[in-house]
């Protein structure tokens, strides 16, 4: 059974940084594409980053880009997302994912799931 535990979120003030941790017990780490999302209150679940599964791609939603930074520990089975200058308009609930490849994350296709973590961002 493979589970997705997301960690790190907490409430910060604008302008700090926080680094999300997500921890992946699937066997073969390195053939997924990760992926990064977040659902704020009222919204749709929108993705944030994404890393590709030879890990030399990173893709970034444009409210995000040179604020976040997606990464993978393969070793670990971790993904990360280090967020720096965070906005209140960074609110939301942040859910990690898996999938066979960065397209089937855009259309919000994940094999796989986590419970997500919750960030808040005060002003």
């Amino acid at each position: 059974q493979v589970l997705l535990v997301e960690s790190g979120g907490g409430s910060v003030q604008a302008g700090d940084s926080l680094t999300l941790s997500c921890a992946a017990s699937v066997s073969r780490f390195s053939v997924y594409a990760w992926g990064w999302f977040r659902q704020a209150p009222g919204k749709q679940r929108e993705w944030v980053a994404f890393r590709s599964a030879g890990g030399n791609n990173a893709y970034y939603t444009d409210s995000v880009k040179g604020r976040f930074t997606i990464s993978r520990d393969i070793a670990k089975k971790m993904v990360y997302l280090q967020m720096n200058s965070l906005k209140p308009e960074d609110t939301a609930v942040y859910y990690c994912a898996a999938s066979t490849s960065v397209s089937r994350l855009r259309g919000d296709d994940g094999d796989y799931w986590g419970q997500g973590t919750q960030v808040t961002v005060s002003s």
